[in-house]
Order: C-alpha cells, then sequence, then structure tokens
C-alpha cells in the first residue's frame, strides 16, 4: 500500500473556521447531558458483560492516523474449553443487542471527538484491516476527520453497498457544510429513534459463500461483507 498523502484543503467558511469548534461545543454538551445516561449504562454493562466497560481499537482516522476508538462493550469473555473466545454471536447478549439497536454503545466516542479524533459528522472510522483494500479514490475519506454518523448512515447504513457507502463518503468529503452536518445529525437522532438501518448479525441468515441475509419489513435483505473478504473474494473471481 502506497503511503498516503492528503492534498485536500478545506473550501468553505464552516468547514474551515468552525466546524472543529461546532464538534467541541455539540459533544461536550451531549457528555454533559447524557452523562447520567452513560453512567446507568456503563454500570449495567460492568454487571452483565464484565470489565472492561469500555472497549477500545485501533482505527484509521485524519490522513489515515491510527487513533483508539471507544465504545461501550456490547460481548462478553466467554471462552471454550481451551480458553479460546467463542465466535462473536455467542458471546453477542440480548442486552448487548440493545446497546447496539439503540446506538448507545457509541456514545463513549463523543471522548474521541473532543479529543480531535473524530467529528460529529463524517466518513465512519473502519477496520484497520481494511486500509490496503481501498481504492486511491475511496482513501480520500480520511482528508476529514470520521465521524460518529455520517450520510452513508442515513443512506442505508447496513443495507447498502461497500461501493455505495463510498460513494456516499466522497460526496460528504467534497461538499461539507454547516446545513448539511445539521440535516444528518437530525436524520441520525430520527433514525436511533426509529430503530431504522440497524442490522443484528446474530439474527441473520448466513449462506455458503459466507454471505448473511436479514429480514426487514418482511424482505430478506443481503448484507455487506467485510470489505477485505468482499475484495478478495473479487480478486480470485
Amino acid at each position: 500500500m502506497s503511503r498516503y498523502t492528503n492534498k485536500y484543503k478545506p473550501c468553505g467558511v464552516y468547514e474551515k473556521y468552525f466546524k472543529r469548534a461546532f464538534d467541541v461545543a455539540l459533544s461536550t454538551g451531549a457528555l454533559i447531558v447524557l452523562s447520567p445516561v452513560m453512567g446507568i449504562t456503563a454500570l449495567l454493562v460492568r454487571n452483565k458483560l464484565g470489565s472492561p466497560v469500555i472497549y477500545t481499537q485501533e482505527r484509521p482516522g485524519l490522513n489515515e492516523k491510527i487513533f483508539k476508538l471507544y465504545k461501550f462493550r456490547t460481548m462478553t469473555n466467554k471462552t471454550d474449553s481451551n480458553g479460546e473466545l467463542l465466535p462473536d454471536e455467542d458471546r453477542l447478549t440480548d442486552f448487548g443487542k440493545l446497546l447496539r439497536s439503540t446506538s448507545l454503545d457509541e456514545l463513549p466516542e463523543l471522548i474521541n471527538i473532543i479529543k480531535g479524533d473524530m467529528s460529529i459528522v463524517g466518513p465512519r472510522p473502519l477496520m484497520l484491516e481494511y486500509l490496503p483494500y481501498y481504492t486511491s479514490k475511496e482513501r480520500h475519506r480520511h482528508d476529514v476527520r470520521p465521524g460518529l454518523t455520517g450520510l452513508a448512515q442515513i443512506c442505508g447504513r447496513s443495507f447498502i453497498s461497500w461501493e455505495d457507502v463510498f460513494n456516499y463518503d466522497l460526496q460528504y468529503v467534497n461538499s461539507i457544510t454547516f446545513k448539511r452536518d445539521v440535516n444528518i445529525i437530525i436524520k441520525t437522532i430520527k433514525n436511533v429513534i426509529e430503530k431504522k438501518d440497524i442490522a443484528d448479525v446474530s439474527a441473520a441468515r448466513k449462506d455458503e459463500k459466507g454471505r448473511y441475509y436479514c429480514m426487514v419489513d418482511g424482505e430478506e435483505i443481503i448484507l455487506h461483507s467485510p470489505l477485505n473478504e468482499e475484495r478478495e473474494n473479487a480478486y480470485a473471481q
């Protein structure tokens, strides 16, 4: 993988001068207002799932710089007779599913925003192992800070292809405005309340090729596979 070079320059007044201040002010306010919810959630996670309460994972951020993403844990540490962790679907409890479906597990990312790792709105930070599989165009999703939510998340989230996800990411990167950010935040809150476009992979059907299918409004929808698996399979054909 070639070295990442960011030649992107903020083009609007909001993006250049006010977006970061907007992120800090809104995330700090949200952290204060939601602190009772986060405190109760942390206690429940500790009681039902164990410790550590906060799950950290390295993700690529602005300019592909690696940072630690914070989330509430949603799985137990159950192991088999050999001491190996059980598959994710066996460690994901009903409580963990509730955290994911309500997006409560994402709340610690407000700390990432205050620290400067993330923005409220931007392309979602994906797995480190996906980095070698981006096209040169898709890598420009890292020209800006990753977001707690983004354009792709309000336009299908788990139910659109990776190509569509990246197209939405780049569409956002190329047109960042205050109005768009506010609209995305409002639509995200609405989707969370309605539990829209959230895929429960633990309840999905898996076919012989490893593809997952979820029932949505009575219709079976195929979910995209992990990017590295999907593109490795495409290269092999």
